[in-house]
Protein backbone atom coordinates (compact mmCIF):
# COMPACT_ATOMS: atom_id res chain seq x y z
CA UNK A 1 0.00 0.00 0.00
CA UNK A 2 1.38 3.42 -0.95
CA UNK A 3 2.07 5.98 1.74
CA UNK A 4 -0.29 8.94 2.05
CA UNK A 5 0.80 11.81 -0.14
CA UNK A 6 1.95 15.14 1.21
CA UNK A 7 1.41 16.88 -2.13
CA UNK A 8 -0.19 20.28 -1.64
CA UNK A 9 -3.62 21.06 -3.03
CA UNK A 10 -2.76 23.87 -5.44
CA UNK A 11 -5.19 26.37 -6.95
CA UNK A 12 -4.93 29.64 -8.89
CA UNK A 13 -7.68 32.17 -9.44
CA UNK A 14 -7.70 35.37 -11.49
CA UNK A 15 -9.58 38.50 -10.51
CA UNK A 16 -10.00 39.35 -14.18
CA UNK A 17 -9.24 37.03 -17.06
CA UNK A 18 -7.19 38.41 -19.93
CA UNK A 19 -5.08 36.53 -22.42
CA UNK A 20 -2.41 39.19 -22.75
CA UNK A 21 -1.97 42.18 -20.48
CA UNK A 22 -1.79 43.09 -16.78
CA UNK A 23 -3.72 40.75 -14.49
CA UNK A 24 -3.81 39.93 -10.80
CA UNK A 25 -4.55 36.62 -9.15
CA UNK A 26 -4.17 34.51 -6.02
CA UNK A 27 -2.29 31.24 -5.51
CA UNK A 28 -3.62 29.09 -2.68
CA UNK A 29 -1.71 26.06 -1.44
CA UNK A 30 -3.12 23.68 1.19
CA UNK A 31 -0.87 20.92 2.43
CA UNK A 32 -2.18 17.77 4.13
CA UNK A 33 -1.11 17.33 7.73
CA UNK A 34 -0.78 21.03 8.50
CA UNK A 35 -4.33 21.47 9.75
CA UNK A 36 -6.19 24.46 8.42
CA UNK A 37 -3.05 26.39 7.43
CA UNK A 38 -2.91 27.69 3.89
CA UNK A 39 -0.29 29.60 1.93
CA UNK A 40 -1.52 32.49 -0.20
CA UNK A 41 0.59 34.31 -2.79
CA UNK A 42 -0.73 37.31 -4.66
CA UNK A 43 0.29 37.66 -8.30
CA UNK A 44 2.18 39.22 -10.00
CA UNK A 45 4.77 38.09 -7.48
CA UNK A 46 8.30 36.76 -7.03
CA UNK A 47 10.02 33.39 -6.84
CA UNK A 48 13.22 33.22 -4.77
CA UNK A 49 16.28 31.46 -6.19
CA UNK A 50 18.54 29.11 -4.25
CA UNK A 51 21.98 27.54 -4.52
CA UNK A 52 21.95 23.89 -3.43
CA UNK A 53 18.60 24.60 -1.81
CA UNK A 54 19.89 27.52 0.28
CA UNK A 55 18.97 31.16 -0.31
CA UNK A 56 22.41 32.79 -0.72
CA UNK A 57 23.62 34.75 2.32
CA UNK A 58 20.49 34.00 4.37
CA UNK A 59 20.07 31.67 7.33
CA UNK A 60 16.87 29.93 8.36
CA UNK A 61 16.16 32.69 10.89
CA UNK A 62 16.50 35.28 8.13
CA UNK A 63 13.98 33.82 5.73
CA UNK A 64 11.56 32.95 8.52
CA UNK A 65 11.46 36.59 9.58
CA UNK A 66 10.54 38.08 6.20
CA UNK A 67 7.28 37.76 4.27
CA UNK A 68 9.02 38.56 0.97
CA UNK A 69 10.10 34.92 0.65
CA UNK A 70 7.06 32.78 -0.14
CA UNK A 71 7.92 30.62 -3.16
CA UNK A 72 11.41 29.09 -3.30
CA UNK A 73 12.86 27.15 -6.23
CA UNK A 74 15.46 24.40 -5.74
CA UNK A 75 17.63 23.29 -8.73
CA UNK A 76 18.12 19.57 -8.14
CA UNK A 77 21.17 19.05 -10.36
CA UNK A 78 23.55 20.20 -7.62
CA UNK A 79 22.60 17.17 -5.51
CA UNK A 80 23.37 14.60 -8.21
CA UNK A 81 27.01 14.12 -7.19
CA UNK A 82 25.72 11.35 -4.91
CA UNK A 83 23.63 8.35 -5.86
CA UNK A 84 21.01 8.32 -4.49
CA UNK A 85 20.83 12.10 -4.00
CA UNK A 86 20.81 13.17 -0.34
CA UNK A 87 17.40 14.96 -0.41
CA UNK A 88 15.70 11.72 -1.50
CA UNK A 89 16.85 9.98 1.70
CA UNK A 90 15.04 12.31 4.11
CA UNK A 91 12.08 10.94 6.11
CA UNK A 92 8.75 12.54 6.99
CA UNK A 93 5.75 14.01 5.23
CA UNK A 94 7.63 17.12 4.04
CA UNK A 95 11.20 15.87 3.57
CA UNK A 96 12.42 18.71 1.33
CA UNK A 97 11.13 21.40 3.69
CA UNK A 98 12.69 19.70 6.70
CA UNK A 99 16.02 19.05 4.97
CA UNK A 100 16.42 22.64 3.74
CA UNK A 101 14.88 24.37 6.75
CA UNK A 102 11.79 25.93 5.19
CA UNK A 103 8.43 26.12 6.93
CA UNK A 104 5.69 23.92 5.39
CA UNK A 105 3.10 26.43 6.57
CA UNK A 106 4.83 29.44 5.03
CA UNK A 107 6.95 28.45 2.03
CA UNK A 108 6.07 26.81 -1.28
CA UNK A 109 9.00 24.74 -2.58
CA UNK A 110 9.40 23.92 -6.26
CA UNK A 111 11.92 21.50 -7.76
CA UNK A 112 13.59 21.99 -11.15
CA UNK A 113 16.12 19.68 -12.74
CA UNK A 114 18.47 22.43 -13.91
CA UNK A 115 19.34 25.89 -12.70
CA UNK A 116 17.30 28.15 -15.02
CA UNK A 117 20.00 30.86 -14.86
CA UNK A 118 22.83 28.57 -16.00
CA UNK A 119 23.41 29.06 -19.71
CA UNK A 120 26.79 27.36 -20.07
CA UNK A 121 27.25 24.99 -22.99
CA UNK A 122 26.33 21.38 -22.15
CA UNK A 123 26.57 18.02 -23.94
CA UNK A 124 23.49 17.34 -26.09
CA UNK A 125 20.46 15.74 -24.50
CA UNK A 126 19.58 12.22 -25.58
CA UNK A 127 16.38 10.44 -26.44
CA UNK A 128 15.97 9.39 -22.80
CA UNK A 129 18.08 11.79 -20.77
CA UNK A 130 18.83 15.43 -20.01
CA UNK A 131 22.39 16.61 -19.41
CA UNK A 132 22.70 18.36 -16.05
CA UNK A 133 25.66 19.78 -14.15
CA UNK A 134 26.60 18.63 -10.65
CA UNK A 135 29.63 19.39 -8.48
CA UNK A 136 31.33 16.33 -9.97
CA UNK A 137 30.66 17.21 -13.57
CA UNK A 138 27.96 16.44 -16.11
CA UNK A 139 25.35 13.81 -15.26
CA UNK A 140 22.61 12.19 -17.31
CA UNK A 141 19.15 12.51 -15.77
CA UNK A 142 16.43 10.24 -17.17
CA UNK A 143 12.69 11.05 -17.01
CA UNK A 144 12.09 7.93 -14.87
CA UNK A 145 14.77 8.98 -12.37
CA UNK A 146 13.40 12.51 -12.26
CA UNK A 147 9.94 11.19 -11.48
CA UNK A 148 11.28 8.99 -8.66
CA UNK A 149 13.33 11.86 -7.18
CA UNK A 150 10.32 14.18 -7.21
CA UNK A 151 8.16 11.48 -5.62
CA UNK A 152 10.73 10.99 -2.83
CA UNK A 153 11.30 14.71 -2.14
CA UNK A 154 7.58 15.63 -2.27
CA UNK A 155 7.96 19.27 -3.36
CA UNK A 156 4.88 21.43 -3.67
CA UNK A 157 5.61 21.97 -7.37
CA UNK A 158 7.81 20.07 -9.82
CA UNK A 159 9.05 21.27 -13.20
CA UNK A 160 8.79 18.62 -15.90
CA UNK A 161 11.95 17.73 -17.82
CA UNK A 162 12.24 19.60 -21.10
CA UNK A 163 14.56 19.07 -24.05
CA UNK A 164 15.97 22.59 -24.15
CA UNK A 165 19.33 22.35 -25.96
CA UNK A 166 22.37 24.11 -24.52
CA UNK A 167 24.69 23.26 -27.39
CA UNK A 168 25.94 25.99 -29.74
CA UNK A 169 22.90 27.69 -31.38
CA UNK A 170 21.19 28.16 -33.81
CA UNK A 171 19.26 24.90 -34.14
CA UNK A 172 17.86 23.13 -37.16
CA UNK A 173 14.19 22.40 -37.78
CA UNK A 174 14.89 18.72 -37.14
CA UNK A 175 16.38 19.55 -33.73
CA UNK A 176 13.36 21.66 -32.81
CA UNK A 177 11.03 18.82 -33.79
CA UNK A 178 12.96 16.44 -31.55
CA UNK A 179 12.77 18.96 -28.72
CA UNK A 180 8.99 19.18 -28.99
CA UNK A 181 8.47 15.42 -29.14
CA UNK A 182 10.82 14.64 -26.27
CA UNK A 183 9.43 17.38 -24.03
CA UNK A 184 5.89 16.09 -24.52
CA UNK A 185 6.95 12.49 -23.84
CA UNK A 186 8.88 13.46 -20.71
CA UNK A 187 5.90 15.46 -19.45
CA UNK A 188 3.71 12.37 -19.73
CA UNK A 189 6.26 10.47 -17.60
CA UNK A 190 6.04 12.91 -14.69
CA UNK A 191 2.23 12.96 -14.98
CA UNK A 192 1.95 9.18 -14.62
CA UNK A 193 0.33 8.60 -11.23
CA UNK A 194 -0.32 5.14 -9.75
CA UNK A 195 -3.80 4.51 -8.44
CA UNK A 196 -4.28 5.82 -4.91
CA UNK A 197 -1.60 8.53 -5.15
CA UNK A 198 -2.14 12.26 -5.48
CA UNK A 199 -0.85 13.64 -8.80
CA UNK A 200 2.01 16.15 -8.53
CA UNK A 201 1.64 19.86 -9.25
CA UNK A 202 3.52 20.18 -12.54
CA UNK A 203 4.85 23.16 -14.46
CA UNK A 204 5.80 22.61 -18.10
CA UNK A 205 8.63 24.44 -19.84
CA UNK A 206 7.37 25.81 -23.16
CA UNK A 207 9.53 24.41 -25.97
CA UNK A 208 10.11 25.52 -29.53
CA UNK A 209 13.11 27.83 -29.28
CA UNK A 210 12.86 31.06 -31.28
CA UNK A 211 10.63 29.50 -33.96
CA UNK A 212 7.04 30.78 -33.80
CA UNK A 213 5.57 27.71 -35.60
CA UNK A 214 7.53 25.33 -33.35
CA UNK A 215 6.30 27.02 -30.19
CA UNK A 216 2.73 26.94 -31.47
CA UNK A 217 3.11 23.24 -32.36
CA UNK A 218 4.25 22.37 -28.83
CA UNK A 219 1.29 24.21 -27.29
CA UNK A 220 -1.08 22.33 -29.60
CA UNK A 221 0.47 19.01 -28.56
CA UNK A 222 -0.39 19.80 -24.93
CA UNK A 223 -4.06 20.27 -25.83
CA UNK A 224 -4.34 17.24 -28.12
CA UNK A 225 -6.54 14.46 -26.78
CA UNK A 226 -4.55 11.24 -26.38
CA UNK A 227 -5.65 7.72 -27.26
CA UNK A 228 -4.33 4.19 -26.92
CA UNK A 229 -1.06 3.55 -25.03
CA UNK A 230 -0.37 7.28 -24.68
CA UNK A 231 -3.71 7.79 -22.94
CA UNK A 232 -3.06 4.81 -20.62
CA UNK A 233 0.12 6.46 -19.32
CA UNK A 234 -1.63 9.60 -18.05
CA UNK A 235 -5.13 8.32 -17.24
CA UNK A 236 -7.52 9.59 -15.95
CA UNK A 237 -6.25 12.68 -17.80
CA UNK A 238 -7.31 13.10 -21.41
CA UNK A 239 -4.59 15.54 -22.47
CA UNK A 240 -1.22 16.65 -21.17
CA UNK A 241 -2.49 20.14 -20.48
CA UNK A 242 -5.04 18.82 -17.96
CA UNK A 243 -2.18 17.67 -15.74
CA UNK A 244 -0.22 20.92 -15.55
CA UNK A 245 -0.87 23.89 -13.28
CA UNK A 246 1.20 26.40 -15.19
CA UNK A 247 3.63 27.28 -17.94
CA UNK A 248 7.22 28.42 -17.51
CA UNK A 249 9.56 30.33 -19.82
CA UNK A 250 13.35 30.36 -19.37
CA UNK A 251 14.80 33.45 -21.04
CA UNK A 252 18.48 32.40 -20.99
CA UNK A 253 18.29 29.93 -23.93
CA UNK A 254 16.07 32.34 -25.88
CA UNK A 255 18.58 35.18 -25.48
CA UNK A 256 21.44 32.91 -26.50
CA UNK A 257 19.63 31.78 -29.65
CA UNK A 258 18.71 35.35 -30.59
CA UNK A 259 22.30 36.52 -30.11
CA UNK A 260 23.63 33.65 -32.24
CA UNK A 261 21.11 34.42 -34.98
CA UNK A 262 22.03 38.10 -35.00
CA UNK A 263 25.72 37.26 -35.35
CA UNK A 264 24.99 35.17 -38.42
CA UNK A 265 22.39 37.52 -39.92
CA UNK A 266 22.24 41.01 -38.39
CA UNK A 267 18.64 42.14 -38.23
CA UNK A 268 17.61 45.53 -39.61
CA UNK A 269 17.00 48.26 -37.09
CA UNK A 270 13.44 48.89 -35.99
CA UNK A 271 11.69 51.77 -34.21
CA UNK A 272 11.86 49.86 -30.94
CA UNK A 273 15.67 49.89 -31.13
CA UNK A 274 15.52 53.66 -30.64
CA UNK A 275 13.00 53.40 -27.82
CA UNK A 276 14.83 53.36 -24.45
CA UNK A 277 11.68 52.07 -22.75
CA UNK A 278 11.99 48.53 -24.22
CA UNK A 279 15.01 46.52 -22.95
CA UNK A 280 17.28 44.60 -25.32
CA UNK A 281 15.76 41.46 -26.90
CA UNK A 282 12.49 41.95 -25.04
CA UNK A 283 10.65 43.07 -28.17
CA UNK A 284 11.82 39.85 -29.91
CA UNK A 285 10.94 37.53 -27.03
CA UNK A 286 7.42 38.84 -26.44
CA UNK A 287 6.01 37.40 -29.73
CA UNK A 288 7.58 34.03 -28.87
CA UNK A 289 5.81 33.92 -25.52
CA UNK A 290 2.53 34.94 -27.10
CA UNK A 291 2.88 32.19 -29.70
CA UNK A 292 3.18 29.63 -26.89
CA UNK A 293 0.16 31.00 -25.02
CA UNK A 294 -2.12 31.76 -27.97
CA UNK A 295 -4.07 28.48 -27.84
CA UNK A 296 -3.65 27.60 -24.15
CA UNK A 297 -6.17 28.45 -21.42
CA UNK A 298 -5.52 31.77 -19.77
CA UNK A 299 -6.51 30.54 -16.31
CA UNK A 300 -3.20 28.83 -15.54
CA UNK A 301 -0.06 30.30 -13.98
CA UNK A 302 2.64 31.85 -16.13
CA UNK A 303 6.21 32.00 -14.84
CA UNK A 304 9.30 33.66 -16.32
CA UNK A 305 12.83 32.83 -15.17
CA UNK A 306 15.93 35.01 -15.57
CA UNK A 307 14.58 38.50 -16.10
CA UNK A 308 17.31 41.12 -15.67
CA UNK A 309 15.62 44.31 -14.49
CA UNK A 310 12.35 45.76 -13.15
CA UNK A 311 11.85 47.41 -16.55
CA UNK A 312 11.79 44.00 -18.20
CA UNK A 313 9.31 42.73 -15.61
CA UNK A 314 6.92 45.61 -16.34
CA UNK A 315 7.00 44.98 -20.08
CA UNK A 316 6.26 41.27 -19.73
CA UNK A 317 3.34 42.08 -17.47
CA UNK A 318 2.08 44.69 -19.92
CA UNK A 319 2.47 42.69 -23.12
CA UNK A 320 2.09 39.05 -22.07
CA UNK A 321 0.40 38.92 -18.66
CA UNK A 322 3.03 37.02 -16.65
CA UNK A 323 2.12 36.05 -13.07
CA UNK A 324 5.43 35.04 -11.45
CA UNK A 325 9.01 36.25 -11.89
CA UNK A 326 12.22 34.99 -10.36
CA UNK A 327 14.15 37.37 -8.11
CA UNK A 328 17.59 36.15 -9.16
CA UNK A 329 18.77 39.51 -10.53
CA UNK A 330 17.89 41.27 -7.25
CA UNK A 331 19.65 38.56 -5.25
CA UNK A 332 22.68 38.85 -7.53
CA UNK A 333 22.72 42.59 -6.83
CA UNK A 334 23.38 41.76 -3.16
CA UNK A 335 26.38 39.66 -4.23
CA UNK A 336 28.09 42.67 -5.81
CA UNK A 337 27.18 45.21 -3.11
CA UNK A 338 24.14 46.93 -4.62
CA UNK A 339 21.32 48.11 -2.34
CA UNK A 340 18.18 48.44 -4.48
CA UNK A 341 16.29 51.73 -4.29
CA UNK A 342 13.23 52.08 -6.55
CA UNK A 343 9.46 52.16 -6.24
CA UNK A 344 6.31 51.57 -8.26
CA UNK A 345 4.22 53.57 -8.82
CA UNK A 346 6.64 56.47 -8.96
CA UNK A 347 5.69 59.30 -6.59
CA UNK A 348 7.86 62.02 -8.13
CA UNK A 349 9.24 62.28 -11.66
CA UNK A 350 11.28 65.47 -11.42
CA UNK A 351 15.02 65.52 -12.02
CA UNK A 352 17.35 63.38 -14.12
CA UNK A 353 17.27 59.61 -14.38
CA UNK A 354 18.26 57.71 -11.26
CA UNK A 355 19.99 54.40 -10.74
CA UNK A 356 17.79 51.63 -9.35
CA UNK A 357 20.21 51.14 -6.50
CA UNK A 358 23.43 52.20 -4.78
CA UNK A 359 26.85 50.66 -5.32
CA UNK A 360 27.90 50.57 -1.68
CA UNK A 361 31.45 49.56 -2.62
CA UNK A 362 31.88 53.10 -3.98
CA UNK A 363 34.09 55.40 -1.89
CA UNK A 364 31.47 58.16 -1.90
CA UNK A 365 29.48 56.14 0.67
CA UNK A 366 32.35 56.08 3.18
CA UNK A 367 30.74 58.86 5.25
CA UNK A 368 27.16 58.56 3.99
CA UNK A 369 25.04 57.98 7.08
CA UNK A 370 21.73 57.84 5.25
CA UNK A 371 19.47 54.77 5.02
CA UNK A 372 20.01 52.13 2.33
CA UNK A 373 17.13 53.43 0.20
CA UNK A 374 15.73 56.92 -0.36
CA UNK A 375 12.37 55.44 -1.40
CA UNK A 376 11.86 53.73 1.98
CA UNK A 377 12.33 54.43 5.67
CA UNK A 378 13.07 52.21 8.61
CA UNK A 379 10.28 51.40 11.06
CA UNK A 380 11.77 53.71 13.70
CA UNK A 381 12.15 56.68 11.33
CA UNK A 382 8.70 56.21 9.80
CA UNK A 383 7.09 57.87 12.83
CA UNK A 384 8.13 61.28 11.47
CA UNK A 385 7.09 60.65 7.86
CA UNK A 386 3.85 58.77 7.35
CA UNK A 387 3.96 59.28 3.57
CA UNK A 388 7.12 57.22 2.96
CA UNK A 389 6.71 53.41 3.02
CA UNK A 390 8.63 51.23 5.46
CA UNK A 391 11.25 48.70 4.44
CA UNK A 392 10.89 45.90 7.02
CA UNK A 393 14.27 44.28 6.26
CA UNK A 394 16.79 43.62 9.02
CA UNK A 395 19.02 46.44 7.77
CA UNK A 396 16.39 49.18 7.57
CA UNK A 397 14.24 48.05 10.51
CA UNK A 398 16.51 46.08 12.87
CA UNK A 399 14.75 44.58 15.88
CA UNK A 400 15.80 43.94 19.44
CA UNK A 401 14.04 41.18 21.35
CA UNK A 402 12.09 42.48 24.41
CA UNK A 403 13.03 39.32 26.30
CA UNK A 404 16.03 37.22 27.00
CA UNK A 405 16.86 34.88 24.10
CA UNK A 406 17.08 31.19 24.97
CA UNK A 407 18.66 28.46 22.87
CA UNK A 408 18.16 24.74 23.07
CA UNK A 409 15.79 22.45 24.94
CA UNK A 410 16.15 24.35 28.23
CA UNK A 411 13.93 27.23 27.05
CA UNK A 412 11.54 27.92 29.98
CA UNK A 413 7.77 28.05 29.61
CA UNK A 414 6.43 31.50 30.43
CA UNK A 415 3.36 32.00 32.59
CA UNK A 416 1.60 34.88 34.30
CA UNK A 417 3.47 38.19 34.13
CA UNK A 418 6.33 36.66 32.17
CA UNK A 419 3.91 35.45 29.51
CA UNK A 420 2.50 38.94 29.09
CA UNK A 421 6.03 40.35 28.79
CA UNK A 422 6.89 37.79 26.13
CA UNK A 423 3.98 39.00 23.97
CA UNK A 424 5.39 42.52 23.78
CA UNK A 425 5.83 43.90 20.28
CA UNK A 426 9.18 44.27 18.53
CA UNK A 427 11.58 46.96 19.70
CA UNK A 428 12.96 48.70 16.60
CA UNK A 429 16.42 50.21 16.44
CA UNK A 430 17.82 52.89 14.06
CA UNK A 431 18.50 51.75 10.51
CA UNK A 432 21.96 50.62 9.48
CA UNK A 433 23.56 53.21 7.25
CA UNK A 434 25.19 53.10 3.84
CA UNK A 435 28.53 53.93 5.49
CA UNK A 436 28.20 50.92 7.78
CA UNK A 437 27.43 48.50 4.94
CA UNK A 438 30.25 50.07 2.92
CA UNK A 439 32.59 49.33 5.83
CA UNK A 440 31.34 45.74 6.08
CA UNK A 441 31.87 45.17 2.35
CA UNK A 442 35.44 46.45 2.43
CA UNK A 443 36.28 44.37 5.51
CA UNK A 444 34.79 41.26 3.88
CA UNK A 445 32.12 40.73 6.53
CA UNK A 446 29.53 38.17 5.40
CA UNK A 447 26.78 40.08 7.19
CA UNK A 448 27.03 42.83 4.53
CA UNK A 449 25.63 40.53 1.87
CA UNK A 450 23.03 39.15 4.29
CA UNK A 451 21.72 42.67 4.95
CA UNK A 452 21.70 43.48 1.24
CA UNK A 453 19.96 40.23 0.27
CA UNK A 454 17.17 40.82 2.79
CA UNK A 455 16.83 44.46 1.77
CA UNK A 456 16.73 43.74 -1.98
CA UNK A 457 14.06 41.06 -1.61
CA UNK A 458 11.90 43.43 0.45
CA UNK A 459 12.27 46.20 -2.15
CA UNK A 460 11.35 43.77 -4.91
CA UNK A 461 8.36 42.54 -2.92
CA UNK A 462 7.19 46.15 -2.44
CA UNK A 463 7.63 46.69 -6.19
CA UNK A 464 5.22 43.85 -6.96
CA UNK A 465 2.79 45.05 -4.29
CA UNK A 466 2.71 48.41 -6.07
CA UNK A 467 2.12 46.66 -9.40
CA UNK A 468 -0.86 44.77 -7.99
CA UNK A 469 -2.28 47.95 -6.45
CA UNK A 470 -2.18 49.84 -9.76
CA UNK A 471 -3.74 46.95 -11.71
CA UNK A 472 -6.50 46.52 -9.13
CA UNK A 473 -7.29 50.16 -8.31
CA UNK A 474 -6.22 52.19 -11.35
CA UNK A 475 -5.95 49.89 -14.38
CA UNK A 476 -6.53 52.77 -16.81
CA UNK A 477 -3.31 54.42 -15.65
CA UNK A 478 -1.12 51.33 -16.03
CA UNK A 479 0.66 52.37 -19.25
CA UNK A 480 1.22 55.85 -17.87
CA UNK A 481 2.77 54.50 -14.65
CA UNK A 482 5.08 52.16 -16.59
CA UNK A 483 6.25 55.09 -18.71
CA UNK A 484 6.91 57.18 -15.60
CA UNK A 485 8.98 54.38 -14.10
CA UNK A 486 11.07 53.98 -17.25
CA UNK A 487 11.63 57.72 -17.47
CA UNK A 488 12.79 57.96 -13.85
CA UNK A 489 15.03 54.89 -13.51
CA UNK A 490 18.01 53.93 -15.65
CA UNK A 491 17.15 50.88 -17.74
CA UNK A 492 20.80 50.28 -18.68
CA UNK A 493 21.60 49.27 -15.07
CA UNK A 494 24.92 51.12 -15.10
CA UNK A 495 25.11 50.78 -11.31
CA UNK A 496 25.38 47.00 -11.69
CA UNK A 497 28.31 47.33 -14.08
CA UNK A 498 30.19 49.69 -11.77
CA UNK A 499 29.43 47.49 -8.76
CA UNK A 500 30.89 44.41 -10.47
CA UNK A 501 34.09 46.33 -11.16
CA UNK A 502 34.30 47.55 -7.56
CA UNK A 503 33.60 44.06 -6.25
CA UNK A 504 36.44 42.60 -8.33
CA UNK A 505 38.83 45.30 -7.15
CA UNK A 506 38.07 44.62 -3.50
CA UNK A 507 38.35 40.85 -4.00
CA UNK A 508 41.70 41.34 -5.74
CA UNK A 509 42.94 43.55 -2.90
CA UNK A 510 41.80 40.91 -0.46
CA UNK A 511 43.89 38.32 -2.26
CA UNK A 512 46.98 40.53 -2.26
CA UNK A 513 46.53 41.22 1.43
CA UNK A 514 46.28 37.53 2.19
CA UNK A 515 49.52 36.78 0.34
CA UNK A 516 51.31 39.63 2.11
CA UNK A 517 50.17 38.35 5.50
CA UNK A 518 51.31 34.82 4.65
CA UNK A 519 54.71 36.11 3.53
CA UNK A 520 55.12 38.13 6.72
CA UNK A 521 54.19 35.14 8.85
CA UNK A 522 56.60 32.92 6.95
CA UNK A 523 59.43 35.42 7.50
CA UNK A 524 58.75 35.44 11.23
CA UNK A 525 58.71 31.66 11.52
CA UNK A 526 62.07 31.34 9.71
CA UNK A 527 63.83 33.76 12.09
CA UNK A 528 64.38 36.51 9.57
CA UNK A 529 65.21 34.30 6.61
CA UNK A 530 63.39 35.70 3.60
CA UNK A 531 61.29 33.08 1.85
CA UNK A 532 59.79 33.95 -1.52
CA UNK A 533 56.18 32.94 -1.86
CA UNK A 534 55.09 32.10 -5.39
Amino acid sequence: MSQPSAVANFSFSLSSQTRYGPRIGTIISRRPGIGAETIQIQTPGILTATSRGVIPHLSRDHHRRTNAIRWVNVPFETFLEHNPPVPTLQPGENPLHSFLGFSPGKHILSLSARDPYDGREMPPNGQNHVSVYSLRGVRKLTPADWRSYAHACKPDVVFALSDIPFTDPPYSQKRLTKSIERSAAWLSTILRTPEGETPPNVFVQMSGGISLPARKAFSDSLLERLFGPEAEVIKPLHSLNEGVIGYTFDLVPLRQSLEATEKRTPRPSSPTDLNPVIPSHTEQIIPLLKASLSSLPETKLRLINSTESPHEVLHYISSVGIDLFDGHWAQRAADVGVALDFEFPVRTTSGSKRDIGHNLYDERYTLDFGPLADSFLGALAQVDSKSTPVCPCAACSPVSSPNRIFHGVDTPEFSGESARDSDAGPIYRPSYTRAYIHHLLHTHEMSAHSFLAMHNLEVLDAFFAGIRAVIAERPDTWSEEVLKFCEKYDEELVVFDSAKISWKEVELARGKGRLAREKSKQEETTLGTVVELE
